[in-house]
């Protein structure tokens, strides 16, 4: 699914008006009545309080109001603008809603607030995606001041105050907090931000039925990855295959304390569907290794307790490097001499393989554009730099991607891998519970799986990343976000392979 600025979306409902074609009232009624059915299905009961404002999204509200009445609902509509200042559309609807019933308080002053019911369910409809600047006046005091009852608001198309994009120049405090916000075609970009959680609640999108040409032929930077586009990516195998077509890794990972690293990381590539895995360790890792993970090969490291060296990497399809190796000078150099020997070998590079690169900025000539990153935010700002924002971050990322021309795993909530050219993909899978001790390290096992089996470093990022957020949430069929960790991410890795071949 694609993501789209706003200024995208108002130029894609333009040409459906125009094309498909259909007048503006009648796409705001098609509007109106996807929201109406996602809001009955949420809440099948209960009275419900709607807040109008002047613009499109008000007409939305009114029209839903309407909907809602006629449904047998119990409706209050509150509308902070006057009749001469509603939109045409918005006034058409005004005008249906009352031959109906006579439900409509207009606010004009703050005193009016107490009027309003704190009891009921609210509709959001005061302000759309279309929103530039930050809200003032009677507005702003009235979010401030339903922000403060203990009611649930469900916003229309967008929180009213939030902006589509960039909130850097907003004022936060007169955003409105939903609970649900239900969009219409797209989600915007400000849903997949941390900052905005408290605003945005639970987002879903509606279908209506915006012209499908345009939207095939509007370029965006931006894409929200579903399960279509991840089993597009997965390949067929032939029933003669054998391991040596499923490739050999090469993972060089833990420390002296750190062993767990690597037994996730080797774990994870294995089950991830690898050929062949040889899993270089400190020396003191070595029991370890060959007993928690059997089916790995182990190469030992001249030093006890860290990396220092690597085996020649011409053996291998692809290598691995950073969980849990700790930032060493022995460390520094071998990531050093790793990256020089590469000869266009495809590398996942996590966690302190990553500091490292922080600390050294020399060692960036040497990073390969095939290179997979996968930063979480720490990782990243030590990278690039402290970012006031999510939003600044991703930015960041995106420019980042395509000035070292490497495939960026920018971790979070909606994972967003990020190619060299600048596209940018957010993860539609995955809950909280992966917020734990070794899921990162899982993942770069299964990175390093997908490469060395020949998936692109894109698709390769793509896949993973929706795998690793699926298999955590299988696990929710049996168990609490709370108590997930990562060994379990691991135990489900088969199940999500199975749900994607079906």
């Amino acid at each position: 699914m694609k993501i789209f600025p706003v200024t995208q979306i108002s130029a894609i409902d333009q040409y459906t008006i125009a094309n498909e074609p259909i007048a503006s009232i009648d796409l705001m009624e098609r509007a109106s009545l996807q929201f109406y059915k996602k809001f009955t299905h949420l809440y099948p009961h209960g009275d419900v309080s709607v807040l109008v404002g002047p613009g499109n999204n008000g007409g939305d509200a009114l029209a839903v109001a309407r909907m809602l009445i006629q449904d047998g609902r119990a409706v209050q509509v509150y509308l902070i603008a006057p009749t001469e200042k509603l939109s045409k559309d918005g006034k058409m609807n005004l005008e249906r809603l009352k031959l109906i019933k006579d439900c409509v308080r207009f606010l004009s002053s703050e005193e009016q607030f107490t009027q309003i019911s704190d009891e009921d369910i609210f509709i959001d409809g005061l302000f759309g995606s279309g929103l530039n600047r930050p809200l003032g006046g009677l507005a702003k005091n009235l979010v401030e001041y339903i922000n403060d009852q203990d009611v649930e608001v469900i916003s229309i198309d967008i929180p009213s105050g939030l902006f589509g994009e960039d909130n850097a120049s907003n004022n936060l405090d007169a955003i409105i907090m939903a609970e649900h916000t239900i969009s219409f075609q797209f989600p915007k970009l400000a849903f997949l931000l941390p900052e905005n959680e408290n605003y945005v609640g639970e987002w879903h999108v509606v279908d209506i039925g915006l012209h499908p040409v345009i939207i095939k032929e509007t370029q965006s930077d931006y894409c929200y990855t579903e399960v279509s586009h991840v089993k597009r990516l997965l390949k067929n195998h032939s029933r003669f295959a054998h391991k040596g077509h499923f490739g050999h890794a090469l993972l060089l990972a833990g420390n002296y304390g750190k062993m767990g690293a690597a037994v996730l990381a080797s774990r994870a590539c294995l089950k991830t569907g690898v050929g062949l895995l040889t899993t270089h360790v400190p020396r003191l890792g070595y029991p370890i290794i060959q007993t928690a993970v059997p089916e790995a090969m182990t190469n030992i490291d001249r030093s006890d307790i860290l990396i220092s060296e690597f085996p020649d990497v011409l053996a291998y399809s692809a290598i691995g490097i950073g969980p849990g190796i700790g930032i060493k000078p022995n460390t520094q150099t071998a990531l050093r001499e790793l990256l020089e020997s590469l000869d266009g070998k495809p590398i996942v590079l996590d966690a302190d393989a990553l500091n490292i690169l922080s600390i050294d900025d020399e060692l960036w000539g040497l990073v390969p554009n095939n290179a997979i990153l996968t930063p979480h935010p720490g990782e990243f700002d030590r990278l690039a730099g402290q970012s006031n924002s999510a939003f600044e971050r991703l930015q960041k990322a995106i420019n980042f991607a395509k000035d070292m021309e490497v495939t960026m795993v920018l971790k979070g909530a909606y994972t967003a891998v990020i190619s060299s050219e600048g596209h940018c993909y957010f993860n539609s899978t995955g809950n909280y519970g992966m917020a734990t001790a070794g899921s990162g390290d899982v993942l770069t096992g299964m990175l390093l799986s997908l490469l060395s089996q020949g998936y692109p470093p894109l698709e390769a990022a793509r896949m993973g990343v929706y795998l690793h957020g699926l298999a955590a949430d299988l696990l929710l069929d049996e168990s609490a976000e709370e108590a997930i960790v990562a060994s379990d991410i691991i135990s489900k890795i088969g199940v999500a392979f199975q749900q994607l071949r079906r």
